[in-house]
């Protein structure tokens, strides 16, 4: 069997896991969805923000909504690093003919097409019920968000092997990523524009790659014109060239075997 095809084997088992694992599908899911609704409604009518770009909060929070999907989904689809290694899966996986870069390919593989599904499903079920503008027309908008979204989850697929690989238990990579990435969620434009943060908040906001993919999916989705966001140009350099990398870290990265693999 090529690498190719034993990549492309592991991957499809990893799905199929995770196609079996209903709750953790549903939930990954609901959750953004019920905090868009929820969340989004609530300030919408409470506040009546009508200064965002928006209009209104909900049709907001859907750019938001989406990345918070693909920060969820990369976290929980490292479960079938550790549920392969501590059941001794992985340790067959790595002995057979084909190297570790191979393997980790395809689990890797695996979880960027699991949040990539889920965060698209996500838009898709928010975008009926929201007044987007499609400024690039609806295919195109949907083309835009999709490439954002796949380069999204490119970066956090690697950042999230990277760490699995060398985190031994799954609590503390759970601990690790949420310290990480929450923080950069949150400074990300996400549930408040970055424009009316203090100065020492834009910098830490600039820095921040989720930034450049809420961007990209507000100018998909309901921006009218490219003023007051930082572009496509930008966005697609940022998270392309730091996906890339990212998730070159995380496939150069060789599995340690602990716990049962020892």
């Amino acid at each position: 069997m090529s690498g190719v095809r034993a990549a492309a084997a592991i991957a499809l088992r990893d799905l199929k896991s995770v196609a079996r694992a209903r709750s953790q599908l549903y939930s990954s899911v609901l959750t953004p969805l019920l905090f868009l609704i929820f969340l989004g409604n609530g300030v919408s009518h409470g506040l009546e923000p009508a200064a965002l770009p928006a209009g209104n909060f909900t049709a907001y929070l859907v750019a938001g909504t989406v990345v918070m999907t693909s920060v969820f989904s990369s976290t929980f689809s490292s479960a079938s690093y550790y549920r392969d290694r501590d059941s001794g899966f992985l340790r067959l996986l790595l002995s057979s003919p084909h190297s570790p870069r191979t393997v980790m390919l395809g689990k890797s593989l695996a979880a960027m097409t699991i949040g990539a599904l889920q965060a698209a499903l996500v838009l898709a079920v928010a975008a009926p019920f929201v007044d987007f503008g499609w400024q690039y027309g609806i295919g195109g908008g949907i083309a835009l968000a999709l490439l954002t979204v796949v380069l999204l989850n490119l970066m956090l697929t690697g950042l999230a092997q990277a760490l699995a690989t060398r985190v031994h238990s799954m609590q503390g990579f759970h601990l690790v990523m949420n310290l990480a990435l929450f923080p950069l969620l949150f400074f990300s434009g996400a549930f408040f524009p970055v424009d009316g943060l203090p100065a020492w908040m834009k910098v830490l906001a600039y820095v921040n790659p989720l930034t450049y993919a809420v961007d990209g999916l507000q100018l998909a989705t309901y921006a009218t014109g490219s003023g007051g966001f930082i572009g496509y140009g930008i966005d697609f350099a940022v998270l392309g060239v730091l996906g890339a990398a990212v998730y070159g870290l995380g496939l150069s990265r060789v599995p340690k075997l602990t716990y049962s693999g020892q």
